[in-house]
């Protein structure tokens, strides 16, 4: 089956792993940052593209010195969320993991965004902002949340004894729920919504204990949540790749989940530790339980492995999917239940997955890029149905491989040949089969 390639303009494009798609399946959002690598953040434009007629729309242009990127749609409504870089950088503040906000558009109103999180950089900090940068948000099932990773610029700052490390961890805001701060500090800035971390993280984790390094690559839990061991319901969840030191001393990233407790106790004030201290970093509201899914120490190749991604959750919130290398190596897509338990092997045959992956909407499959090609792995078998012919060069990028809302199409990216003998990513879509499984 062939692909379509639906954007082709002279600079590069970039799809973020899951949300590209708006919710009626009509429009994919996306970049235009010259290379997935993380070490750059160059794009100066939010567009979408019209995937039938690849008409193209701007619905953020960056001014004042600032990039932007890694925008992603809200399943129900058409706002789009993504990072902006500083405006007007400067040697004390410019772009960086502890240096960057999240902010909404709707292409309603293109050019007008509203920030996301808010940021005080001010002692004593405010509850709901953070002090720092947020990267990568996706919006809950029900678009009420936002979750993304977060790192400290307080902290970053200091990086003196007695004061905590600035460690990734993940946070979570709740739309609708404004927060003002002082403008003690020409970097602050209000916020939309309220903002929470929802991990801990300790400075030095205890060999083969439960502590965490950093949390990294989060994922709602299902639909509308998942049924618990005791028969209940838990509403929303998120499960992340969580980094522990194992017992003979190496590190390696595990399944986590943090069940969240509801909004109101989620943006209570509450203690005085939920925003930080000049020397602590911001702890999660009470209510919030942390979990360890998966435990590979004694696996030949330990802890989440493969190309980067981040773990996603089938529909229903029964499986939460993750790369792992099986005993020979090869990188194999993985379920665990939020319940807990063994994880099981899905994917096998002679090829690896080579990218991130994404669920179909009726979860019975996942599509990925694996030999070259766009795949769709059916999960009860692990059968793998090829939709894309097999490109050893210039096959589909590892970043993204993402299904639309309806279940009928993947979209994703790959290196297309410029006129000026420049290779840049461009956006292409792939029908997925009438009568497939995954529809």
């Amino acid at each position: 089956m062939d692909a379509r390639q639906i954007t082709s303009a002279p600079h590069g494009h970039v799809l973020t792993n899951v949300g590209v798609w708006s919710a009626d399946s009509r429009w994919i959002v996306y970049d235009t940052r010259s290379t997935a690598d993380g070490g750059v953040f160059d794009g100066t434009r939010i567009e979408r593209v019209e995937a039938e007629t690849g008409r193209v729309e701007v619905l953020y242009e960056a001014r004042d010195g600032a990039c932007c990127g890694v925008a992603t749609c809200s399943p129900v409504d058409d706002r789009v969320v993504f990072i902006l870089g500083p405006e007007r950088p400067s040697p004390e503040w410019s772009y960086g993991a502890a240096r960057r906000q999240g902010v909404v558009v709707s292409p309603a109103r293109p050019g007008v965004v509203e920030p996301l999180d808010a940021r005080d950089l001010t002692p004593p900090f405010t509850p709901g902002a953070l002090r720092g940068g947020s990267h990568v948000h996706v919006f809950s099932p029900d678009a009420a949340l936002v979750s993304f990773t977060y790192e400290d610029a307080v902290l970053e700052a200091r990086r003196d004894s007695g004061t905590e490390a600035n460690r990734r961890g993940v946070a979570v805001s709740l739309c609708g729920r404004p927060v003002r701060v002082s403008r003690s500090h020409p970097r602050n800035h209000d916020g939309s919504a309220f903002s929470v971390m929802v991990t801990s993280l300790s400075d030095e984790p205890r060999p083969g204990s439960d502590d965490l390094g950093r949390a990294i690559e989060e994922a709602w839990i299902g639909q509308g949540g998942y049924r618990r061991g005791d028969g209940g319901w838990q509403r929303r969840a998120l499960a992340f790749q969580g980094e522990v030191v194992l017992g003979d001393g190496r590190r390696a990233m595990e399944v986590f989940v943090v069940d969240l407790p509801d909004e109101r106790a989620l943006a209570a004030e509450g203690p005085g530790f939920l925003a930080g201290t000049e020397t602590t970093r911001p702890r999660p509201p009470r209510g919030v339980v942390q979990r360890r899914l998966t435990f590979t120490a004694d696996r030949s190749h330990p802890g989440i492995q493969g190309p980067r991604h981040w773990l996603r959750s089938s529909p229903d919130g029964e499986r939460i999917g993750f790369l792992m290398r099986d005993d020979e190596g090869v990188v194999r897509f993985f379920t665990v239940s939020p319940r807990g338990g063994e994880p099981e092997q899905v994917s096998h045959g002679p090829h690896g997955i080579d990218s991130a992956f994404s669920w179909s909407p009726c979860g019975r499959q996942i599509a990925c890029v694996i030999d070259g090609s766009v795949c769709l792995v059916t999960v009860a078998d692990g059968s793998v149905r090829r939709l894309t012919p097999r490109m050893p060069t210039r096959g589909p990028r590892p970043e993204a491989c993402v299904v639309s809302p309806d279940g009928r199409k993947v979209a994703f990216c790959r290196e297309v040949a410029a006129g000026d003998g420049r290779d840049r990513n461009q956006v292409f879509v792939v029908d997925v089969p009438m009568g497939s499984e995954g529809r």
